[in-house]
């Protein structure tokens, strides 16, 4: 007899609800705890993990098997159907229950539901946590019971609300997994590219639990006192960068928040607390995400605002390729996109400019823009890329007006002012080779603010 504990986007051993449920449980049938992988990435189209995440899932596949391995267990790696795979093993193990931490993306969602109802007839104990969110998505509603559309009032519920609770230990031991028990290697699941492109993301990134910590680590050492001010310039290592590690689940939201709420009882330095809240109130807005998310499943393909369904965007292949590879002729966008392209993650600050850029001085469609993020950005989690985009183009919620249009060149003065960022990136700035500018700002602000007099408003939320 045993439980499985289907590992998904909670790749860590700290703080892992369903892993502690499973143990708690497991002591009180005298049964064992297996843990389990399932790749089946068909089953989240059309937004299956991108080239960045696949790579990023190796390493830390890797390093949440070497934890297990340290500990006497093993972690079972299995492709297919999720549900196949999951009854294979049921029927192999002899397994009397399987549980699993949350996911929030739509066709997961249904996924999921659809499992536990299968598997429930089946008689197996099936239960779900919450890992990935300080608060669920249910749980924070407006005074006429229904779901935020602005943030302020949103993070202010939340603050208000009871505390998270208190992150969870990791096991000390496991009870060993039965070498009869067939497992994937790692490998077999073809998650690297075969072109080797991945050089500087390796020199970069550390996936996994261990690297996690040591990056929250040198964090809030270094650039959380500061973190106020220095987030917002993008040639200073002045954020977290965090935000694939929390994708991935190998470090908990949880921990964070102790984790700061402490320091901010401590610290007594107007800067030092500065730097605690904004980065709560950055993992506010991740919360946000979420929270729109699953109240809104439709926005990852279509505005929240519905009138901005008839904006009239122009396809463009070729200043869309300029985009994506970092040669509009204007320095801070294409240092941006060219830092996407060799580490799989950008400023957010630079996120915003070339956000702004694609669809007001190009008008070329959020969309297309999410698609790209989607596929080369290490972190690409659908709730918070979803809304960076809808936020950007002013069809989401709370979302900056869309006549509030970056100008690149003014950002890069006042961000970027000695261009440290934008030379780092692009070796032939200054020199002919650099290409001209693909647009006039000027020119296409005022295309786009036309544009936007196109739509009507009519039936718009409120």
């Amino acid at each position: 007899m045993c439980i499985l504990v289907w590992f998904r986007l909670d790749l860590r051993l700290r703080d892992n609800p369903a892993l502690a449920a499973a143990f708690r449980a497991s002591k009180a049938a005298s049964s064992t705890v297996i843990p389990i992988f399932c790749w089946s990435p068909d089953e989240e189209v059309p937004w299956s993990p991108g080239a960045a995440s696949r790579w990023w899932f190796h390493y830390s596949l890797e390093g949440l098997s070497q934890s297990l391995s340290q500990k006497g267990s093993r972690l079972i790696i299995r492709q297919g159907k999720t549900l196949s795979v999951l009854q294979a093993l049921i029927r192999e193990t002899k397994a009397t229950g399987v549980y699993w931490n949350r996911r929030y993306e739509p066709v997961v969602i249904k996924r999921d539901k659809h499992i536990k109802e299968v598997l429930r007839k089946e008689g197996i104990d099936v239960q779900s946590f919450n890992s990935h969110l300080l608060f669920e998505p249910w749980m924070i509603q407006t005074q006429a019971k229904k779901p935020f559309q602005v943030f302020t009032p949103f993070w202010k519920t939340c603050l208000s609300s009871q505390e998270p609770e208190s992150p969870l230990s990791a096991p000390s031991t496991f009870p060993p997994v039965s070498s009869t028990i067939a497992s994937q290697s790692i490998d077999s699941l073809h998650l690297l590219p075969t072109i080797p492109w991945d050089t500087q993301l390796k020199e970069m990134w550390a996936p996994g639990e261990v690297g996690a910590l040591k990056q929250a680590d040198l964090f809030l050492e270094e650039a959380l006192e500061p973190y106020a001010t220095d987030r917002d310039f993008p040639s200073v290592k002045g954020t977290s960068r965090l935000s694939p590690h929390l994708h991935f689940g190998e470090i908990s939201p949880r921990f964070l928040w102790e984790t700061l709420q402490k320091l901010l009882a401590t610290r007594s330095r107007k800067r030092s607390i500065q730097g605690v809240e904004r980065y709560l109130t950055e993992l506010g807005w991740r919360e946000f995400a979420y929270h729109l998310l699953y109240h809104f499943p439709h926005t990852t393909e279509e505005p929240l605002r519905p009138h901005f369904k008839q904006f009239p965007w122009v396809q463009n292949k070729k200043q869309l390729k300029a985009w994506q590879k970092g040669l509009t002729g204007y320095p801070l966008v294409d240092a941006g996109m060219r830092e996407l392209w060799a580490v799989g993650w950008m400023h957010n600050r630079v996120r915003m400019i070339t956000a702004s850029f694609l669809v007001k001085d190009l008008l070329i469609s959020w969309q297309e823009g999410a698609k790209w993020f989607w596929d080369t950005l290490v972190d690409a989690d659908l709730a918070s890329n979803t809304l960076g985009w809808q936020w950007v183009s002013g069809c989401g919620a709370d979302a900056a007006p869309y006549f509030r249009i970056f100008n690149p060149s003014l950002q890069a003065e006042r961000f970027d002012a000695n261009a440290n960022y934008s030379r780092c990136w692009i070796p032939e700035l200054s020199t002919p080779a650099y290409p001209s500018p693909i647009v006039n700002h000027g020119e296409v602000r005022i295309r786009a603010l036309t544009a936007l007099q196109t739509i009507s408003k009519k039936g718009d939320i409120q």
